[in-house]
């Protein structure tokens, strides 16, 4: 099966109330098939100095053909000054699944 069929992209929110308000935008826009949210821990440097905060992550599924509208819809809709978002390939992967990422995606 093609990789290139799906992505997972990923970005992280400090609350899980941002981060469900995200995930059901993108679901309800049909730019991603599926958002997954997890709660994480973060060490990162920030202003000079390194920072360990609570966040929650977002698997966003979709296809690669939608990067763009989904990267500038989290840009919309984050509150972060400078948020992570990239993707990554997904594959090998179950063709009817990646049938069904192709299709809730667009």
């Amino acid at each position: 099966m093609d990789p290139a069929r799906a992505i997972v992209v990923v970005t992280t929110v400090g609350t899980r109330a941002e981060a469900r308000a995200m995930a059901r935008t993108l679901v309800e826009r049909q730019l991603v098939a599926c958002a997954q949210i997890a709660e994480i821990e973060s060490f990162y440097r920030w202003d000079g100095g390194t920072r360990d905060d609570g966040e929650f992550r977002l698997w966003l599924k979709t296809v690669p053909g939608r990067y763009d509208a989904v990267e500038a819809a989290i840009r919309d809709l984050h509150p972060y000054e400078l948020p992570a978002i990239y993707a990554m390939p997904v594959g090998p992967i179950d063709a009817a699944y990646a049938t069904w990422v192709e299709g809730a995606s667009r």
